[in-house]
């Protein structure tokens, strides 16, 4: 039996009618770009998670990219972000033209260790991105602290930790401004791509709008330099399908982890470590093993699907050679 490391061919078929009514309805106004689906899904997307505005995108590296922008980041800042992860807030912050700054992770959570941030603070540090992996909310109060104390943004990456909860709040309604993305295999995925940016300040929110569509306040008037970042309507009609059926979803993916740790007992395996004050929503379930090659070949005799998440940390990747990082300069995400 072929087993599908994400079943998106079932969660379809689960909300399939919905879903078709939902795009017919979009297809028939012929309406695709911006307007009631868009204004609907931001107004759910902020009852959800909790925050005063929420700025959909056209995918979670937009969503950073227009956080970027909006907080003005030059080519002389510095952002700190970790150096084990998937690519996107590195990539933005260097695209734009900032220097990312790597810092080691948590050995248990896999996250930014924010006793190793402040070390790393200079005059031109802007900014600081977590990104919380796998589905668990970072370390956000000591990371707010930090924040606070040297005067910084704090910008969660969110993409694959949106509907967790850390202490009582959800992951993006953490921050300053939050990001979340959309693609298919997320959590809360769309059937092409999409994202989300999170804030609580009007004037910031009036930006990113703003941002999204070129820079526009009002028609052919520019204030900004932008980008075309918005999110179709027919994306956002399923979103706000699925955005209904999410807390139920969360909650099988935490049962079937629930199953996972039960039975996936064996002491070269080490499980997800979940800290005490937050709760994950399993964008994966991401373990350890001191005997991979030999897991692997077990999981593929099986036809059991997997991925190694992540093979190179970012400061080995060829596009940051430029930054002069040595492999060893950062051990727990190198290992």
């Amino acid at each position: 039996m072929e087993l599908d490391f994400a079943n998106l061919k079932k969660m379809h078929k689960e909300y399939e009618s919905e879903i078709l009514e939902a795009t017919t309805r979009v297809m028939k106004n012929a309406q695709f770009i911006m307007g009631e689906e868009i204004e609907g899904l931001e107004d759910e997307l902020c009852e959800f998670v909790g925050s005063k505005h929420a700025i959909t995108c056209s995918s979670g590296t937009a969503a950073l990219l227009l956080a970027l922008l909006a907080i003005d980041t030059q080519n002389t800042d510095e952002i700190i972000t970790p150096a084990f992860s998937f690519i996107s807030a590195a990539e933005m912050i260097a695209l734009i033209g900032a220097r990312p700054i790597f810092a080691d992770i948590d050995p248990r959570t896999f996250h930014i260790d924010p006793k190793h941030i402040e070390a790393l603070i200079t005059p031109k540090t802007k900014a600081i991105i977590p990104v919380s992996l796998f589905g668990q909310p970072c370390d956000m109060s000591a990371l707010q602290d930090i924040a606070h104390k040297h005067s910084l943004v704090l910008i969660e990456d969110a993409a694959q930790s949106f509907g967790a909860r850390y202490h009582d709040r959800k992951s993006g309604n953490l921050s300053d401004i939050a990001i979340t993305s959309f693609f298919p295999s997320k959590p809360l995925g769309c059937y092409g791509d999409g994202g989300a940016v999170f804030c609580k300040d009007k004037h910031l929110s009036d930006k990113i709008r703003s941002l999204r569509v070129h820079g526009q306040t009002k028609r052919y008037e520019h204030a900004y330099l932008g980008v075309g970042a918005r999110l179709d309507n027919i994306q956002a009609a399923i979103l706000r399908v699925k955005l209904r059926h999410f807390p139920s979803q969360i909650t099988a993916r935490q049962r079937v982890a629930g199953l996972y740790a039960k039975y996936l007992q064996n002491q070269s395996i080490d499980l997800p470590y979940i800290a005490p004050d937050r709760e994950s929503t399993y964008a994966q379930y991401s373990i350890l093993s001191s005997t991979r090659s030999e897991l692997q070949d077990a999981l593929e005799f099986r036809n059991i699907p997997y991925a190694i998440h992540y093979p190179k940390p970012l400061h080995t990747q060829e596009c940051f050679r430029y930054l002069g990082y040595k492999k060893d300069d950062f051990l727990i995400a190198q290992n």
